[in-house]
């Protein structure tokens, strides 16, 4: 091989590795900042850090799984929507439609009272006393009791059944309330054992032979159909939600499209109440809505009523 031949194949052997490696800085430089996730950037750069708030999160997890086992979370049968077969889907569709004949429309959980007092007046205000029914009021009592009584049915435990069949019967916190929890479940009762039959009613009404409260009836059906808990629970408070905002669109009034704005708004809140409501022993059940308590009892005298509550 000749010199000018030699030369030629070293210049492009030279160029082919100069090439080489314009494109390896080319690609450090630019995959630098992103070479590293957040949390393993964040490793490297505070060990000791992470390694300390890794440690506390787990163990939070570890007590937080210990105490959810020991109130009986862990014991469902299922907690996720994608339990949630077709034709649970349309039994609950049926059992929680305003069409389902219980008389929902005509109680207003002390809202009407709220109205004629001031302290709902539109949109914003009605939202916020949602809020506080839900969360903390007669909306997250309901599902506590769903709750236990959905896994006393599922697990055949009768001494539970009763024990949370007579304290909601019992915990509402005025005559008003009473009858609005009590009558539809009740009626409740009535519809489903002659349309939706299921063992697990009979068992109900043989455990307990007081009024039944309706949070317990539906949950009752539910566990009664394998209808998994957590999906059950969501759509029972959402059919709560609902109800709700009707009573109010009616009585401030507001318009349907604000209605919808506000039950869009409480969509966290009713999630957040339904997974609380899982991790909550009976004995812990409690509000603290006070206004909305003297609300529906103010409203037992109250001169002009459109609702039975």
């Amino acid at each position: 091989m000749d010199t000018q031949a030699t030369t030629t194949m070293s210049t492009k052997r030279s160029r082919r590795r100069t090439a080489r490696g314009t494109r390896a800085r080319r690609v450090v430089r630019d995959a630098g900042p992103t070479a590293l996730t957040p949390a393993r950037a964040g490793i490297q750069q505070q060990p000791r850090l992470r390694k300390g708030v890794a440690a506390r999160q787990a163990s939070g997890n570890v007590a937080r799984g210990d105490e959810r086992t020991r109130r009986g979370a862990a014991k469902d049968a299922g907690t996720t929507a994608g339990n949630l077969n077709a034709a649970a889907l349309y039994r609950l569709m049926a059992w929680l439609s305003p069409a389902y004949p219980i008389g929902a429309f005509s109680y207003s959980s002390g809202i009407e009272w709220a109205v004629e007092a001031g302290d709902v007046t539109d949109a914003a205000t009605f939202e916020r006393w949602l809020v506080v029914m839900i969360a903390d009021g007669s909306g997250f009592c309901d599902a506590v009791f769903f709750v236990h009584a959905h896994r006393a049915v599922a697990q055949r435990n009768d001494e539970a059944l009763h024990a949370v069949a007579e304290l909601a019967a019992v915990f509402a916190p005025s005559r008003e309330r009473h009858l609005e929890t009590t009558a539809q479940g009740r009626a409740f009762l009535d519809a489903t054992r002659a349309a939706w039959p299921t063992p697990a009613l009979d068992r109900l009404l043989a455990v307990w032979d007081g009024a039944v409260a309706l949070p317990v009836a539906v949950a009752a059906t539910s566990a009664g159909h394998d209808i998994a808990l957590a999906p059950a629970l969501q759509a029972y408070l959402h059919a709560l939600t609902a109800n709700l905002v009707s009573a109010g669109v009616r009585l401030v009034p507001l318009g349907q499209t604000d209605g919808q704005r506000v039950l869009a708004a409480l969509e966290p809140v009713v999630a957040a109440t339904a997974a609380r409501a899982l991790a909550t022993a009976l004995e812990d059940v409690g509000g603290a809505a006070f206004r909305a308590d003297l609300a529906s009892m103010r409203h037992e005298t109250q001169y002009t009523r459109l609702f039975r509550s």
